[in-house]
C-alpha cells in the first residue's frame, strides 16, 4: 500500500544543509499495525511529516520515493497532496489542540464529516468525550489537551482513511484510555482492512499494539520486527536499546 523509500531528510538553510535522517526504507501494507520506537529528538515527528511532503520545504529537504497506490509522494502535485491527506492518509498529531482551527468550533469539523450526528456520538462515547451537542459549541481552546487528542482521533476514525498515522497517542491520557486507543485502533485494522502507523517512545503500548515494531537511532530505521522477536533478540546491544525504552515507559507511567 505504501512504499517508503527515502535516501535522506536534511535541514536546509541558505549556505549549510544538515542530514537529520538517512536510509529510510519499509513497507506498510493493509490489515497491520506498524510501530516506530524512538526517543524525543530522534526524529519520529520528522519521518511521518516527510511521508506525505508536510515539511516546510524552505527548511527541509527529501530525497527518494514515497510510493502510495502509485503516487510518488514527495514529486506530486499539492492538489494530490491535499486529496491523499484528505481520503487515505490521515494524521493525529502529538499536538493535537493546534491540528484545529482556533476560530472554528468542533461542530465545523463534525459537519466536514458528513457523519451522522448518531454515529459520531457513540465514537464520544467510547472515548469519554462529552456529548455530540457540548461538543459542538465549543471551540479547540476550550478542550484539555486528552481531549483534543482523544477527538482528533474521532475524526481520523470518521474519515474512513486507508492509513492512520498517530504520533505519541498515548502522551496526553491515562492508563484506561490508552487501553481504549489501543482496542479501536486493532478494530480499526481488522475490521476495515486498513493500516495503522504509529510513533511513540511507549514500550508497552508498542508491544501491545503492534503486529510489527522498528526502531529509529541515529537518523536510521532498522528493519520490522514482530513483537516476540523483538523481545527475544539475542543482539545485546538491542537488548539495552529495548530496555532503555522500557525505563522511559515506567517512568512516565
Amino acid at each position: 500500500m505504501l512504499n517508503v523509500d527515502i535516501n535522506s531528510v536534511s535541514i536546509v538553510d541558505e549556505v549549510t544543509s544538515k542530514v537529520i535522517l538517512q536510509k529510510i526504507k519499509f513497507d506498510i501494507e493493509k490489515g497491520r499495525v506498524y510501530t516506530i520506537l524512538g526517543k524525543n529528538g530522534t526524529g519520529k515527528s520528522t519521518l511521518i511529516k516527510s511521508l506525505t511532503a508536510l515539511l516546510p520545504s524552505e527548511l527541509y529537504k527529501a530525497s527518494g520515493n514515497v510510493l502510495f497506490e502509485g503516487t510518488d509522494l514527495l514529486n506530486a502535485s499539492e492538489e494530490k497532496l491535499i486529496e491523499i491527506r484528505r481520503n487515505n492518509i490521515r494524521y493525529v498529531f502529538q499536538d493535537a489542540t493546534n491540528s484545529f482551527d482556533p476560530l472554528k468550533k468542533i461542530s465545523y469539523y463534525f459537519d466536514l464529516s458528513n457523519i451522522s450526528p448518531l454515529k459520531i456520538e457513540e465514537l464520544l462515547i467510547y472515548f469519554s468525550l462529552p456529548s455530540y451537542k457540548k461538543l459542538s459549541a465549543l471551540h479547540s481552546y476550550e478542550l484539555s489537551g486528552g481531549m483534543a487528542q482523544r477527538l482528533l482521533i474521532v475524526l481520523a476514525l470518521l474519515a474512513n482513511s486507508d492509513i492512520l498515522i498517530l504520533d505519541e497517542p498515548t502522551s496526553g491520557v491515562d492508563y484506561a484510555v490508552m487501553n481504549l486507543i489501543l482496542l479501536k485502533m486493532k478494530n480499526f485494522v481488522r475490521d476495515n482492512d486498513k493500516s495503522v502507523l504509529i510513533v511513540t517512545q511507549d514500550i508497552n503500548f508498542a508491544l501491545k499494539s503492534s503486529d510489527q515494531i522498528a526502531y529509529l537511532s541515529d537518523g536510521r530505521l532498522t528493519k520490522f520486527f514482530t513483537p516476540d522477536k523483538l523481545l527475544n533478540s539475542p543482539d545485546d546491544k538491542l537488548k539495552i536499546f529495548i530496555n532503555s525504552f522500557k525505563d522511559v515507559s515506567n517512568a512516565s507511567a
